[in-house]
């Protein structure tokens, strides 16, 4: 089992920066690939990044390329998102996640362990 509890998120004007933390306890976090997915209102909720166990290989959905980075410190169990250049479309409820298989399944849509979320919202 993980627990998964997410912060950072918050108000933040277009082409700002916002970073999320994600603090993970329970099973064994350094064994755990980790991802972020977002849900906007009345839209499904996507895939957003993910980083593999060790943190030598990350994956973005192509809206985020270039401007978001996923990371992770296996020493104090969290995973980090930066968000830069936010835009308006960014904005949704953005859920941590850890999966018990690969980071390239998260890039797919899969995940075991969900976070309850963390609002981001980009004012235009």
């Amino acid at each position: 089992q993980v627990q998964l509890v997410e912060s950072g998120g918050g108000l933040v004007q277009a082409g700002g920066s916002l970073r999320l933390s994600c603090a993970a306890s329970g099973r064994t976090f350094s064994s755990s690939p980790m991802g972020w997915f977002r849900q906007a209102p009345g839209k499904e909720r996507e895939f957003v990044a993910a980083i593999n166990r060790s943190g030598s290989s990350t994956y973005y959905a192509d809206s985020v390329k270039g401007r978001f980075t996923i990371s992770r410190d296996n020493a104090k169990n969290t995973v980090y998102l930066q968000m830069n250049s936010l835009k308006p479309e960014d904005t949704a409820v953005y859920t941590c996640a850890a999966s018990l298989t690969t980071a390239q399944s998260m890039a797919r849509g899969g995940a075991n362990y969900w976070g309850q979320g963390t609002q981001v919202t980009v004012s235009s």
